[in-house]
C-alpha cells in the first residue's frame, strides 16, 4: 500500500506542468507524431519544401506549448492580460495550422473571397494585434 502512495504522488500531473523541459518534450513528441504521417513522411524527398514544412511545423509546437504555459499561467492569476496572450497563442496555431495546409497542399483549398495563404497571413496579424493589446493593457 505504501508503494502504491508513493507511485501516485510521483505521476501527479501538476508535476508536468511544472517542469517545463518535460512539457515541451511532451509537445514536441505529440506534434510530430500527429503531424508525421498526413504532413512529413510524404515530404522526406521534396528538399527544401521540407525544410518549409518542418518551419511550420516548428511554429505549431512553440505555439502549443506556448498556449499551454499561457493558458496555465491564467488559471493561477486570473489577469486580463495572460487572457489575452493565452488567446493570442491559441489563434496563432491556427494561423500556423493553416499555412502548414497551404504548403502542404496549396492548390486543394481554397476560398472564394480569398486564397488560404491569404487567411493564414491574418489569423497571423490578428495574433499580432492580440499580443499588442496584451502588452499594452492597463490593468
Amino acid at each position: 500500500m505504501n508503494n502504491l502512495v508513493i507511485l501516485i504522488t510521483l505521476f501527479r500531473a501538476e508535476t508536468i506542468l511544472e517542469r517545463k523541459s518535460t512539457l515541451f518534450s511532451i509537445v514536441v513528441t505529440g506534434i510530430i507524431a500527429i503531424l508525421a504521417l498526413p504532413i512529413i513522411v510524404p515530404h522526406l524527398l521534396h528538399g527544401y519544401h521540407l525544410a518549409h514544412i518542418f518551419l511550420h511545423v516548428g511554429g505549431i509546437t512553440l505555439a502549443v506549448f506556448i498556449t499551454v504555459l499561457a493558458g496555465f499561467a491564467y488559471y493561477r492569476l486570473r489577469t486580463k492580460r495572460l487572457l489575452l496572450s493565452a488567446i493570442a497563442f491559441a489563434n496563432f496555431i491556427g494561423a500556423e495550422a493553416v499555412l502548414l495546409v497551404d504548403a502542404t497542399w496549396p492548390t486543394i483549398f481554397d476560398f472564394d473571397m480569398m486564397s488560404i495563404s491569404e487567411v493564414g497571413h491574418l489569423l497571423t496579424f490578428i495574433t499580432l494585434g492580440l499580443l499588442a493589446l496584451g502588452v499594452f493593457r492597463n490593468d
